[in-house]
């Protein structure tokens, strides 16, 4: 890929904002060294990367890349001998962290169960240096100094060296606070110069503390003189940070030689962490222009789903739907000036080059790039006055470099093709030039705004015309591409709509000629047929999409209720009967307790109200009928229009619409209609209708009121509408008595009863129950 294609299609501004999602010096190498690549196999990898680094972000939000360095050139300094300092230091264990997080955190994501393999192999890779990082970070803190902790020696040293200044402090705070010292003063403070310490004295008391004078005011009138009596307390300290500071050399030394000793994996470390970073910032890039992985193929065809210019602001840039190198290999965008053509061949481009080079592209999901092993481009003014080229001169410079070079696997972009000479002979040259990139395999997209080559794709099998979208309302390009379409000038109707004179316009219209009217005509036609279609398309692609999606979701729910249904009813048979059985054996429990509390005389049970219990209770239980089974019969009569029929796969009554042909029918199965062979329909006889059944039927043997109504554990609202509905069945019933179970507890529910049973108009009396049927938790109602 030559540097000029880069340049003129502006790529260095791509990676320039790529830098600004760098984590590290490393990764912001790594982006500005970018360079598209033109291997199928490397670019489908480094996609893949960026894949898996935007999966990650979105699962996690971030990847900890912080604190990396680019250690190398210490590592390098290490390796000859040199002593690094101790903010290198740090440095090299900042990395090393990061590098233990970065393992750790691909581990963690693994364990979870996502499936990264390059971030898996990669963090598998990274080395553990953790020995070499807890031996810094023992010696030195995080802003390079030396710690007491880095040896015995040191610490002693310290030990003593803090001591002694503690024992000259205490000294100058005696000199500094005596009777005389505010007159001989200049100021009652300890201050050092060169590194020892002294007090401010004035001039003319100078012969006062006697010792060494190491500096003076700017003004001379102040002495900073070290007193005689502290001048071997300073050198002890002297003494003392030289050795202090022969230690800390020795232990950087010894230090030096542990990374130098660990200098090959630091160098392996330093490359995986600027790999990853640039992983990461390419996902970072994608995720900040709303980008997506394409699909890539070396079949030299490319489709843009709403693609985007991503250099502009994405709230401005006008998406558009492209496609080249299947149906046709060369696109001719004609039409006016400032119409949108240059970004649109701009977008193909830059689009390209940012796909081969591994990074996500401003357009929508299912997106598909080619890999080209050469994109040319002769785009703009190129106007060389030091050379004395005129514009048209320019672009055939650049024309004659590329027609050297371009082949099947190129793609090439033409901007104002034959621009800049007389335009008949422009537009011959600029199709003949078409002809040949064409007929030598390469993918083309051009602009003119030649009239002369509007029909050019019309005759040329493999080329296609188009146009950007013009507002003639506004006065402006809409910027829309379209495919299909030749662009046209719009000069009259724009000059109609500033208020040209009209009959200006009509002689205008006579002098260009019939043809041209014409084409102009069938252009603005087609345009107006396009526009029409799209959202006529678009309507339609919605209401199939809606319709698709709710006989899908029908046709399973049918199925699914069809294939359970028989079993859910058994099943459901069996419950209930399984429930009554079990309540009948309890009935049986009660009822012969209350005859022992009968004959004991404990309780007031009539035998005839027991028998008309246990009674009931046999009535209760549910007639459990096998299901029918399916009969996959022949039909008993040949079928007609309007025939009522059982579909016998669904199991599912329907009507015959008409006879599809092939042996099969349209059937309306409530509110779907399907195809059904006619082996799979059985003829279904009118039936009359079966007479309403009396009341006193149904709630008969069918329909069982029990002489009691359990309320305990309800909520109070719930616990009256119960009374009321209960009530009701019961006077249905026939029952001239009945009894309502509310138990004790706080007394809020049994009140509500009470109060509502003596307002209701059924209810001839109420009272508690005696001993023996339940007391303060049974109200026994006599109904009217």
């Amino acid at each position: 890929m030559n540097k000029k294609v880069l340049n003129t299609l502006e790529f260095d501004k791509i990676k320039q904002q790529l830098t600004e999602h760098a984590a590290s010096s490393l990764g912001r190498e790594q982006a500005e060294s970018l360079h598209p690549s033109v291997s199928f196999d490397e670019v489908v990898r480094l996609q893949e990367e960026t894949d898996e680094a935007a999966r990650v972000l979105r699962i996690k939000g971030h990847a900890p890349l912080g604190g990396i360095y680019n250690v190398r050139p210490q590592v390098k300094r290490a390796q000859i001998g040199g002593m690094l300092n101790g903010l290198e230091f740090v440095q090299v264990a900042s990395t090393i962290h990061a590098g233990r997080m970065m393992k750790q955190f691909i581990a963690d994501l693994i364990e979870e169960g996502e499936e990264l393999p390059i971030l898996s192999e990669k963090g598998g890779e990274l080395p553990v240096l953790t020995p070499l990082e807890q031996r810094i970070k023992h010696t030195v803190d995080e802003h390079g100094g030396v710690l007491d902790s880095a040896s015995e020696t040191l610490r002693h040293i310290r030990q003593q060296l803090r001591a002694n200044e503690s024992r000259i402090r205490g000294k100058l705070e005696s000199l500094i606070r005596g009777k005389n010292a505010q007159k001989m003063l200049s100021d009652a403070i300890i201050t050092i110069r060169n590194d020892r310490y002294v007090i401010p004295v004035k001039q003319e008391y100078r012969g006062q503390y006697g010792g060494i004078i190491h500096d003076q005011s700017s003004s001379g009138q102040t002495l900073f003189i070290e007193p005689e009596s502290i001048v071997q307390m300073n050198n002890q300290i002297r003494e003392f940070k030289l050795k202090e500071q022969l230690e800390i050399e020795r232990i950087f030394t010894e230090l030096t030689v542990e990374v130098e000793q660990h200098g090959e994996e630091l160098y392996y470390l330093t490359g995986l962490l600027g790999e990853l970073d640039f992983m990461f910032m390419k996902a970072k890039f994608g995720k900040a222009i709303k980008g997506t992985k394409p699909i890539v193929n070396k079949d030299g065809y490319i489709r843009l789903n709403k693609a985007r210019h991503p250099l502009l602001p994405i709230d401005e840039a006008v998406a558009s739907d492209i496609e080249l190198g299947k149906d046709y290999t060369t696109i001719l965008i004609t039409g006016p000036n400032t119409g949108g053509k240059t970004v649109t061949i701009k977008t193909v481009g830059l689009t390209t080059l940012m796909a081969q080079s591994g990074l996500p592209i401003p357009a929508l999901d299912g997106s598909e790039t080619a890999v080209f092993s050469s994109i040319f481009a002769d785009i703009g003014d190129e106007q060389s006055i030091e050379q004395s080229l005129s514009t048209f001169s320019s672009h055939m410079v650049n024309i004659v470099d590329i027609l050297k070079h371009v082949d099947d696997d190129s793609l090439v972009l033409f901007d104002e093709l034959g621009a800049g000479t007389d335009p008949q002979e422009g537009a011959a040259l600029a199709m003949s030039i078409l002809d040949d990139v064409h007929n030598r395999g390469a993918r083309v997209i051009a602009t003119t705004h030649y009239p002369e080559l509007k029909a050019y794709g019309y005759n040329r099998e493999g080329v296609i015309n188009a146009s950007v979208e013009f507002d003639v309302e506004t006065l402006s390009p809409t910027y829309r591409l379209l495919i299909g379409v030749p662009g046209r000038s719009n000069a009259f109707e724009i000059s109609t709509r500033l208020g040209l004179d009209a009959g200006i316009i009509q002689q205008a219209r006579g002098l260009i000629g019939a043809d041209t009217n014409e084409v102009d005509q069938m252009i603005a036609s087609l345009e107006q047929a396009r526009r029409k279609a799209e959202e006529e398309e678009k309507e339609a692609r919605e209401y199939l999409k809606l319709a698709e999606q709710l006989h899908k979701d029908m046709q399973k729910q049918m199925q699914d209720f069809y294939a359970n249904e028989e079993e859910l009813a058994e099943k459901a048979r069996k419950k209930a009967a399984d429930i009554v059985e079990q309540a009948k054996v309890e009935a049986e429990e009660v009822i012969r307790d209350l005859r022992n509390m009968r004959l004991e005389k404990q309780a007031d049970v009539k035998e005839h109200e027991l028998i008309e219990a246990k009674r009931r209770l046999t009535e209760a239980t549910p007639e459990t009928k096998a299901a029918p089974k399916k009969k996959a019969t022949a039909t008993e009569r040949t079928l007609k229009q309007g025939d009522e029929v059982k579909v016998l796969s669904f199991d599912q009554k329907g009507t015959l619409l008409e006879k599809a042909g092939d042996g099969q029918w349209h059937v309306q199965i409530g509110i779907m209609k399907m195809k059904v062979k006619e082996s799979d329909l059985q003829f279904i006889k009118s039936e009359k209708k079966a007479e309403p059944k009396p009341l006193a039927t149904v709630r008969g043997k069918d329909y069982h009121v029990s002489l009691e109504l359990d309320l305990r554990g309800e909520r109070y609202e719930d616990a009256l509408v119960k009374v009321e509905k209960y009530i009701d069945d019961a006077l249905l019933a026939g029952y001239s008595r009945v009894s309502i179970i509310h138990g004790k507890g706080t007394g809020a529910l049994r009140k509500g009863v009470q109060d509502y049973l003596k307002n209701h108009r059924s209810v001839k009396r109420s009272r508690f129950g005696e001993a023996g049927e339940g007391g303060l938790g049974v109200t026994v109602v006599e109904l009217k």
